[in-house]
């Protein structure tokens, strides 16, 4: 479980192909405090720890993954949104996260106004259905506020800190990002359908 309340970046050290997959290692500030095993959301998809050396830290993608999410797209040196799973004792801050990637977002808008950006994110038509205006969605693993819903295309307004403390500072408009929806809403969307299906 997440919170979508990013932690840092970590830079991609290498990217590989190996057989049913491919291994990524990343360059992570907190690689001292993690163990073999840990969860760590990487840009929104809960990825478990393989191997770690000095702040490298390896992670094993699958296949599915890689075509589920937007992982596959990597490059070395590219930055990523790094959270750790939250502990039961922490304060909780943005909303429920499972590091479930629902699918690709694409970003078609990211622009400077005043001191905050304007993020405009295009999703798939069938996750559209989960987005209500003022609620929550996961970003490459940033829970942020949809500010303005039109149909499939979410409109986000960043604040200063956020855009310098994630990997929007070099996000490009054409860039593919994951996107979770509110879990919540899927819970309620199956509660119903089984409901009204007796």
């Amino acid at each position: 479980m997440f919170t979508g309340l990013v932690e840092a970046t970590g830079t991609i050290i290498s990217f590989d192909p190996i057989e049913g997959g491919a291994r990524l290692v990343l360059d992570i500030p907190f690689a001292s405090e993690l163990a073999l095993g840990d969860s760590v959301a990487t840009n929104g998809c809960c990825l478990t720890v393989d191997s770690i050396d000095g702040n490298h830290v390896s992670f094993d993608l699958l296949i599915q993954t890689m075509n589920v999410t937007s992982l596959g797209a990597l490059t070395v040196d590219q930055k990523v949104n790094l959270e750790r799973a939250m502990s039961g004792t922490a304060r909780f801050g943005g909303h429920f996260v499972m590091g479930h990637v629902d699918g690709k977002g694409l970003v078609t808008d990211l622009s400077p106004v005043g001191q905050d950006h304007r993020l405009e994110v295009q999703i798939p038509e069938e996750l559209a259905k989960y987005c209500i205006d003022k609620g929550s969605i996961t970003i490459d693993g940033m829970s942020l506020t949809i500010a303005n819903l039109k149909h499939n295309v979410l409109e986000f307004w960043i604040t200063p800190h956020t855009f310098s403390c994630t990997n929007l500072y070099e996000m490009k408009i054409g860039a593919y990002v994951n996107i979770e929806v509110d879990m919540l809403a899927k819970y309620v969307e199956k509660l119903f359908a089984e409901k009204y299906a007796q």
